[in-house]
């Protein structure tokens, strides 16, 4: 059973920064991968970013040189620092991790609740 812990959403203006982070507990092979999906309201849930326990990372086109994906090693902890951030930017966002990168670039893993994430003026 994996249970994970979102926290960092809230509201701030556009070209602000937010950081989120996500915390894991369960068998640590389901932490092979951790990352961070977002779905925005009326569209489909996409992948932000992933990474492995590598290092080798995922980015969406959209969030490439804005956003960044960290975890912490030997901890099941996975941070994403948004920048300059837009109001196309505002979405529910999603703990996502699994055994594989596969896995969890497929949104096949397991999810967290989810944290909002709005920015506006």
């Amino acid at each position: 059973q994996v249970q994970l812990v979102e926290s960092g959403g809230g509201l701030v203006q556009p070209g602000g920064s937010l950081r989120l982070s996500c915390t894991g507990s369960g068998n640590s092979h389901n932490f092979f991968a951790m990352g961070w999906f977002r779905q925005a309201p009326g569209k489909q849930r996409e992948l932000v970013a992933a990474i492995t326990i590598t290092g080798y990372t995922n980015y969406a086109d959209s969030v490439k040189g804005r956003f960044t994906i960290s975890r912490d090693k030997d901890k099941n902890t996975v941070h994403l620092q948004m920048n300059s951030l837009n109001p196309e930017d505002t979405a529910v966002y999603y703990c996502h991790v699994g055994p594989t990168r596969t896995e969890v670039v497929n949104g096949v893993g397991s999810w967290g609740q989810g944290t909002q994430v709005t920015v506006s003026s």
